[in-house]
């Protein structure tokens, strides 16, 4: 390893139980730690285990009236509000402790770096960005990035850049710093007409002190690899070069896959593995190396997830796999036993993520987009939104 990286792990958050139907069914992290292990990305990695964030973590972010709720809804699941008890975030007994515990991972990620024992730091479980302050959302409780920047500012930390690049707008924490100029929020996602929670518009830009500190840039449904990766090349480079943030944090979310269920986009594996390839980059050349490594959303939980996610480990430890690996047996027999879909054979999906940079015009679908983002926001950087080269 050329630099150096924490994992972050217990088998306590596969206790993240929702319902066997739910889509965020954690067999996907348990699949990915497998194939992870199967393929020697972990060899050697002695996992750091985290302990549950306590109140005063938990404070930062969330309100104690809604902690209160999350850990009393179990035994009194009627009425409780604060967006519990619904389709997307059903009560369920222990629905605290593994929330507490998955912030906690994030928590313990971030002390690695801050602490030095770590240039990166990976938290596979966490990337929960949806959750607000008073209440539980789209599959998240306890909203874990913003927990664990909101520490890292608490620690002294005076910029902090946060790239989400799950399909669904990263809401969460761009509520929570939506005022705070110490954190840039960038999000590029399915455009909010087309997909839940509908919010992401690039005309948000952050407000007072925090005015230009929001991103977002709204993707078309159908956009594929060139697309994204076009996008992100676009808007993503120029931004985090003028904040030169101390700590990269990014919500890596495999939901933007062609065969997930929840949306629209058509990216493939090899498309996630280069946009790893890129943030990781992004963190060595504007953040002095500091990359702190969530997970996220992705719901195509044996095909997909396991892959990419394995993908991006090996892309943190930089023990990047070749795209056209051969999936191990072993991996295979234990798919076969959670569920009866085809199993890939490889780590690739025979794609090319190959794509033509942004250069002011507009030739492509996304373009429109990556333009809107620019001018919404470049200006308040001291950028020129019609400028490729800014």
């Amino acid at each position: 390893m050329s630099a150096r990286t924490s994992v972050v792990w217990t088998p306590e958050f596969l206790t993240y139980q929702l319902s066997d139907d739910h889509p965020l069914n954690p067999v996907r992290l348990e699949l990915m730690m497998e194939l992870s292990r199967g393929l020697g990305v972990l060899d050697g990695v002695d996992p750091v285990v985290p302990e549950p964030a306590g109140e005063v973590d938990l404070t930062r972010v969330h309100t104690p009236g809604f902690q209160t709720a999350v850990k009393s809804a179990p035994e009194a699941p009627f009425g409780v509000g604060h967006g519990l008890g619904t389709a997307d975030n059903p009560i369920f007994f222990g629905m605290h402790e593994a929330s507490a515990l998955i912030a906690g991972g994030s928590v313990a990620a971030a002390r690695e770096i801050a602490e030095g024992r770590a240039d990166r730091a990976v938290n596979m479980a966490g990337g929960l960005h949806h959750a607000m302050r008073d209440r539980a959302a789209g599959f998240c409780v306890y909203n874990d990035c913003s927990v664990a920047i909101a520490w890292l500012l608490e620690q002294g930390y005076e910029r902090i850049a946060y790239v989400d690049v799950d399909v669904h707008h990263g809401d969460g924490v761009q509520d929570c710093f939506y005022d705070d100029p110490r954190v840039l929020t960038i999000s590029l996602h399915q455009h909010p007409l087309t997909l839940w929670p509908g919010t992401g518009w690039a005309g948000e830009i952050g407000r007072g002190a925090g005015e230009g500190y929001a991103v977002n840039v709204s993707l078309p449904p159908g956009t594929g690899d060139a697309g994204w990766l076009r996008a992100f090349h676009g808007v993503v480079p120029s931004l985090l070069e003028s904040f030169r943030p101390q700590v990269l944090v990014t919500e890596c979310g495999a939901d933007t896959h062609s065969e997930d269920p929840l949306a629209n986009l058509e990216l493939s594996v090899d498309g996630h593995r280069a946009i790893y390839h890129a943030l990781r980059e992004m963190a060595e050349t504007t953040a002095g190396g500091k990359w702190l490594v969530l997970g996220g959303g992705g719901y195509a939980l044996y095909r997909v997830v396991p892959r990419s996610w394995t993908h991006l480990m090996a892309v943190a430890l930089d023990r990047d796999l070749d795209p056209d690996t051969s999936i191990p047996a072993d991996w295979t027999a234990l798919a076969a036993t959670r569920t009866r879909s085809p199993l890939p054979v490889s780590m690739s999906d025979g794609a090319d993520p190959a794509f033509e940079r942004w250069g002011g015009s507009f030739g492509e679908r996304v373009d429109s987009a990556i333009l809107e983002t620019r001018r919404a926001v470049f200006p308040l950087h001291g950028l020129d939104p019609d400028d490729p080269r800014d």
